[in-house]
C-alpha cells in the first residue's frame, strides 16, 4: 500500500497528499477524511463531514494547498529562495 507524501491533521480531520504517476506524468491528489472510533473501539475513516468538521477541513485543505504551492515554487527554475524572518 502506498503511503502519503504528507499528512496534515487537526482533531479528527486529516488531509493526505498523494503522489501519482500515470505514464510519464506525475501529479498530486489530496484526500480528506474524518477519523473516528466505532462502537467496538476500532478506528474507522469516513469521507462524510459534520457541520463542526467544516472549519477544520478548510484549515487542513489550506495547509495542503500551501505545502504544494511552496514546494512547487521551490523547484521552479529561476525562482530565488527567500527566507521569512
Amino acid at each position: 500500500m502506498n503511503k502519503p507524501e504528507k499528512q496534515i491533521s487537526t482533531g479528527a480531520i486529516q488531509a493526505s497528499v498523494w503522489n501519482n504517476v500515470k505514464g510519464d506524468i506525475n501529479f498530486k491528489t489530496i484526500s480528506l477524511t474524518r477519523r473516528y472510533k466505532d462502537q467496538n473501539g476500532k478506528w474507522k475513516s469516513s469521507y462524510n463531514l459534520r457541520l463542526n468538521d467544516l472549519p477544520k477541513a478548510q484549515l487542513v485543505l489550506a495547509k495542503a494547498y500551501e505545502y504544494l504551492v511552496l514546494k512547487q515554487e521551490a523547484y521552479e527554475p529561476g525562482i530565488e529562495e527567500e527566507t521569512a524572518i
